[in-house]
């Protein structure tokens, strides 16, 4: 039987390689799915995407299930909550920032119809396909990344930096960055 040839990073273990061979890298174009993404870059910051994707699904029962509307509702008892919460990752300001997001991630469907909408302007409604050859030749922020991460801040989220944002583009499609190798280039 022949093995997949996949992206290196993601050889650590099945947890990895099932994300990378059935989400990373997908186009994504929808709300409730581009802001559970958008969440989990957040709380990723400073820490490895193993250590969130291990923790996924704690998250998803603490943030209902990724419910923007009631996320952006969130009360001062919801964050202490979360605050004793060990299933995920106890960052107030995260918590915090969490909650805005989710309030400028309505305020952002409010003006352009849909957060996918947005979203995908930058890269022009199509994904980026890139010609990597090895993990070393792709970059952590691009300029789109630059562009996304200072409108994004404008518009009032938190923990969007480029390299947040670089990270969520390749997750959710609208940057193919699986090297030129891996078996998804040819799906």
């Amino acid at each position: 039987m022949k093995t997949k040839v996949r992206c290196g990073w993601c050889e650590k273990d099945d947890l990895y390689r099932n994300y990378h061979d059935q989400e990373w890298g997908n186009p994504v174009y929808d709300d409730a799915t581009l802001f559970e993404f958008l969440i989990l870059e957040t709380f990723q910051a400073g820490l490895s995407w193993h250590t969130i994707l291990k923790k996924r699904e704690n998250f998803r029962v603490a943030f209902d299930r990724f419910d923007y509307v009631k996320i952006g509702g969130y009360a001062e008892d919801k964050v202490q909550e979360l605050l004793q919460d060990a299933g995920i990752i106890r960052n107030q300001l995260k918590i915090r920032a969490t909650i805005s997001n989710a309030q400028a991630f309505m305020q952002v469907q409010g003006e352009f119809g849909s957060f996918s909408k947005y979203i995908w302007q930058f890269t022009g409604g199509q994904p980026i396909v890139n010609h990597w050859q090895t993990l070393k030749e792709i970059p952590a922020t691009t300029p789109i990344s630059d562009a996304v991460s200072k409108d994004l801040k404008k518009r009032g989220f938190k923990f969007v930096g480029t390299t947040v944002v670089y990270a969520h583009l390749q997750a959710t499609g609208m940057v193919n960055d699986h090297l030129l190798s891996c078996w998804k280039r040819s799906s």
